[in-house]
């Protein structure tokens, strides 16, 4: 949502927004290992409802060659500088061009804020993984800051607010002919999974309009366990807010899809995915009333990305990040050792 939020404003700057997104490995060569594909990117950006067009395989430096080849007349970034892998500031051309705008950073949130509250799921109490030595051994230093004790709370520095939820509210009210349907869920770090999800349901009807239950986070817990949800029912408002196929937010839903949730918002039909459908605290059916109607319908996405998943990649990536850290650590202990050597033999 903090990505969302800063295409909302660049859009809110002028007419017709286009996204530059990187490919893997451009970003792989001066961040590290994306966590989502180029693909599932690519996706991603597209469903944001602020993003008219993207631009596949954008080129990590924004040139004016670039900005001219879309037909644009500035680019937007927000006021945390970029820079490449060797110190340069990626926007350093269209700055002097005169060719750049600025837009506020979302506060209370980060990639890498995000990644940390995933990182402690690792921790032995939180995870249902099968612990191998290799695994057990890395996870200490897991969510670990350089001096060895947690920058991670786990707990969001994000406050919401009445007028970020305006701002990311489409403020529209169904109309004669739409077809209302309800949806319900976590929909935990809001990813690809999802957007196909919601694709699939808007393509159910000629007139759509989607409803998103959002479940708070002791109800997400109560379901899902372990440390979720990984962001809280805050944030998930503004991710899921923030999508195309999404009219409206209940924050807050209740678990079990009610006769009074229904016939308040009028639904027409009620979907979920193919994922399990916990049981309510009394052990029944949350979706027995859209049932009982015939107006509940399950819909397959396509996808199998999860949260889960999601959190599995993030956990090998930091594996991976580590193991080539400490091989580059020790190939640099060397080179300062063979160095120090050749100035004691001078001496």
């Amino acid at each position: 949502y903090g990505h969302s939020n800063q295409l909302r404003q660049a859009r809110a700057m002028g007419d017709y927004l286009i996204v530059g997104v990187h490919t893997d490995e451009e970003i792989a060569k001066h961040k590290g290992p994306p966590v989502f594909t180029q693909e599932e990117r690519y996706k991603m950006v597209q469903a944001i409802k602020w993003v008219d067009e993207i631009a596949p395989g954008a080129p990590y430096v924004t040139t004016l060659e670039t900005l001219d080849k879309y037909n644009c007349d500035f680019c937007v970034h927000g006021d945390d500088i970029t820079l490449t892998i060797d110190g340069k500031d990626t926007y350093e051309e269209v700055k002097t061009a005169g060719r750049y705008r600025e837009c506020k950073r979302t506060q209370g949130v980060s990639t890498t804020d995000l990644v940390g509250r995933m990182l402690l799921m690792t921790k032995a109490h939180h995870s249902n993984i099968d612990e191998d030595l290799d695994y057990r051994k890395h996870t200490d230093n897991f969510g670990k800051g350089p001096k060895g004790h947690s920058p991670w709370t786990g707990v969001s520095q994000f406050l919401q607010t009445s007028q970020k939820i305006i701002q990311f509210a489409s403020g529209k009210e169904p109309q004669p002919g739409d077809t209302i349907i309800y949806v319900a869920g976590a929909f935990d770090l809001f990813h690809i999974g999802h957007v196909d999800f919601l694709e699939k349901v808007h393509q159910l009807a000629e007139k759509p309009y989607i409803i998103a239950g959002l479940h708070f986070d002791q109800e997400v817990n109560r379901y899902k366990g372990k440390n979720y949800p990984i962001m809280n029912i805050h944030e998930r408002t503004l991710s899921v807010l923030a999508c195309r196929y999404v009219s409206e937010v209940v924050i807050g839903a209740p678990y079990a899809v009610t006769a009074d949730l229904l016939d308040h918002f009028r639904v027409t039909l009620v979907c979920h995915g193919m994922t399990e459908v916990v049981p309510d605290k009394d052990g029944s059916d949350p979706y027995k009333e859209p049932k009982r109607r015939g107006i509940f319908q399950l819909v397959d996405s396509g996808s199998n990305l999860t949260t889960d998943l999601i959190v599995q990649r993030i956990i090998k990536n930091r594996l991976e990040f580590e193991a080539r850290n400490q091989k580059k650590e020790a190939k640099e202990l060397a080179v300062l050792e063979a160095m120090k050597r050749l100035e004691e033999e001078k001496h």
